[in-house]
């Protein structure tokens, strides 16, 4: 068996292929930008407040337009959807580099890219995550969604923000100039994937003619009804309000409590993109071993006690394993619970279920950083995790018995049900 054969199985077929491709390349682009685009940023001022409106202008997209695009992922044509969106952000990228390259860069121009960028991801992002479903069998789900975790651990984690940091020293348009090229081949390679184009709820209808509002409140009422994707998104919610606070003031904490330093920061969240690449690996084996529901509730453990570690250690090699151990959770995690989404909801319906889901990965992500913060400023860096662990340990008690039915979830039929 081929190196290609054992990555991607042949029974996924040629379309899962390009699909890789098209997420490892965009992948390492997203990766190289990681590292580059605080480096520019920090060029250009040492403003703790504009630094920080850098990752506002990343996250705010997400939160105005991301149900929006949910719909337009349900109305058209997925794979266009995608290559546009990369278009536009090899435009964008490239437009970023002219001016670098002539000395007309400045931090206004930086948060400009950085917005339009993060737009065009949204659409993106949610678009990709409906094409799964719709080129490889119910069966293969967990699979493939394991393939493209690999990809963003290893690439996006990984090796992309290396890299980003090595051209950067090099010349600083080097970076934005490559991620525009990935972005273009990501584009192509997408565009080769053979699926069919989603059904519309109402076929009848002219998707036109249809209100967005009401295509959104259709697909929050389908979620709200459906007991595990409730369960699902309130969960992924509410953990993502205590991982916003644990990253928002990780640099805090490798800095003043575990004495690692800058050079420390960055083996720290290395050791989680490690830990990443191991659980993404492991992910089939252990699937088969211990099935979804055991995956899920011994993860958000790991994911608790991570909270509590960082609340009481000062020793850096302790943090640093747990994060190891955080990284393989949030693998497994991750794959399985796209996979349960892929199967449950309808194809006609994944944008709109899945932009809810997306929402609120990086609503809770925002949320907690804030106040993960505003805890920290009054009672010190270790409170913050204190709170990351109380809410966590709540939350995963109440919700214990019900992820059994959310990894249990019935795959559902390609009609609206």
């Amino acid at each position: 068996m081929g190196a290609i054969d054992l990555i991607a199985p042949p029974r996924l077929g040629r379309s899962f292929r390009w699909l890789l491709g098209s997420s490892w390349v965009s992948n390492i682009g997203d990766g190289v930008a990681l590292a580059a685009a605080p480096l520019l940023i920090a060029s250009q001022t040492r403003d703790p407040f504009l630094i920080s409106l850098a990752a506002l202008a990343q996250r705010t997209p997400w939160l105005f337009i991301g149900l929006y695009a949910g719909v337009l992922a349900d109305r058209v044509d997925r794979r266009r959807l995608i290559v546009i969106g990369n278009a536009v952000r090899v435009i964008v990228l490239a437009s970023l580099t002219a001016t670098i390259v002539v000395d007309r860069v400045d931090v206004t121009v930086v948060l400009a890219a950085l917005f339009v960028l993060a737009t065009a991801e949204v659409f993106v992002d949610i678009s990709t995550g409906t094409l799964l479903p719709m080129i490889v069998t119910s069966d293969d789900l967990g699979v493939a969604n394991s393939r493209l975790f690999f990809g963003m651990m290893t690439l996006n984690q990984l090796v992309g923000p290396a890299l980003g940091a090595a051209l950067f020293t090099v010349g600083s348009a080097i970076p934005f100039g490559s991620q525009a090229a990935a972005m273009a081949l990501a584009a192509v390679l997408v565009s080769r994937i053979a699926a069919r184009r989603p059904v519309l709820p109402d076929p009848t209808a002219s998707s036109q003619t249809r209100s967005v509002h009401r295509e959104i409140r259709e697909g929050t009422q389908w979620l709200w009804a459906h007991r595990p994707m409730r369960t699902l998104t309130i969960t992924i919610f509410t953990f993502n309000l205590a991982f916003g606070a644990l990253i928002a003031l990780l640099v805090l904490l490798s800095i003043e409590r575990l004495g690692l330093g800058e050079l420390g920061f960055g083996l720290l969240t290395s050791a989680s993109a490690a830990g990443g690449v191991v659980g993404s690996i492991l992910y089939v084996r252990t699937e088969r071993a211990v099935g979804m529901v055991w995956i899920m509730r011994i993860g958000l453990v790991i994911e608790t006690l991570t909270y509590l570690v960082f609340a009481v250690t000062t020793v850096a090699w302790i943090a640093m394993a747990m994060f190891f151990v955080f990284g393989i959770h949030a693998a497994m995690w991750g794959t399985t619970s796209t996979t349960v989404r892929h199967r449950a909801v309808p194809e006609v319906l994944q944008g709109r279920i899945g932009s809810v889901y997306l929402v609120a990965v990086q609503g809770g992500i925002a949320l907690g950083a804030g106040l993960g913060g505003l805890i920290s400023s009054v009672w010190g860096v270790a409170s913050a995790y204190w709170f990351a662990f109380a809410i966590s340990a709540v939350l995963l008690a109440a919700i214990w018995r019900e992820l059994r039915h959310i990894a249990e979830a019935p795959a559902a039929s390609s009609a609206l049900e």
